[in-house]
């Protein structure tokens, strides 16, 4: 698996400027970063709990999550990353990591030291303002998670995390016409959602019955992402996706939903 230093670079220039434009010296400063990639099989721990790394990473291919184990080997997955992530920045201001992360499919990741990226947010502030966005925004998502693994049904939480990672996808143009590759297995959903694999093996039934999703080898297929979106009681802000077109189109549907709730033209004028 070949990834150009472009491309990684591409992927980091996409994520940090997702709050902001960054000017061209700011971005030839991220094009110049030293990096080196490693490709990964399935179920490969990237950082272990407890590690003092001195390298962070972006992941450029396939999907990893973040995870802890319980006294007796019981995993919860606390975070999925998806190409353009950045699972552990918080390197750059914590000297030990306080979870693992892990391939969850064959990945291809892409490692900075973390001297250089502290030696870039001298250099620009604006690129270590975005980067704490970064882990601000990881926070507004795990605050999701604890409401969805705390609060919904077994139905609910896996509908709306498929629309999460659907939304996510799509904003680093990974979905076409509500299709995406989704290689992720039952029991990493099931440990992603705090159920059980029969539990996630039903939901997944229900899903496809109730024709919410459709699978097609290795792929995931949303035929009617506002029905998804109702049973997982989706509202794609906490994501913070400003500036993308996928953003956009949920705004744009918010700001239609609140409109024809209460008839203000002042709700409907605010921005997302």
């Amino acid at each position: 698996m070949d990834v150009s230093h472009s491309y990684l670079s591409l992927l980091l220039i996409r994520k940090l400027g997702s709050g902001f434009a960054l000017s061209e010296e700011e971005m030839q400063a991220i094009r110049d970063l030293p990096v080196h990639t490693m490709v990964l099989e399935p179920n490969q721990d990237i950082v272990r709990i407890g590690d003092c790394p001195l390298h962070s990473f972006l992941v450029l291919e396939g999907f990893a999550g973040s995870y802890k184990l319980t006294s007796v080997g019981d995993r919860q997955i606390m975070a999925l990353h998806i190409p353009g992530d950045i699972p552990d920045l918080q390197s750059l201001y914590l000297k030990r990591i306080d979870c693992s992360i892990v391939s969850i499919t064959p990945c291809t990741i892409g490692f900075f030291q973390i001297e250089d990226l502290r030696h870039i947010c001298k250099r620009f502030p604006r690129i270590s303002t975005a980067f704490w966005r970064e882990t601000l925004v990881d926070a507004s998502i795990l605050r999701e998670w604890v409401v969805n693994i705390g609060r919904r049904d077994a139905y609910t939480r896996i509908a709306h995390l498929l629309c999460e990672f659907l939304v996510r996808l799509q904003a680093v143009g990974l979905v076409q016409n509500g299709t995406f590759h989704f290689p992720i297995t039952q029991a990493n959903l099931a440990d992603a959602t705090g159920i059980s694999a029969v539990h996630m093996s039903r939901a997944l039934k229900a899903l496809r019955k109730n024709g919410l999703i459709q699978n097609r080898r290795m792929h995931l297929a949303v035929p009617d992402l506002e029905r998804l979106k109702e049973a997982g009681e989706f509202d794609p802000h906490y994501l913070h996706l400003e500036g993308n077109a996928a953003a956009g189109f949920f705004c744009a549907d918010q700001s239609k939903a609140t409109t024809a709730s209460n008839g203000s033209r002042a709700n409907a004028s605010r921005g997302c």
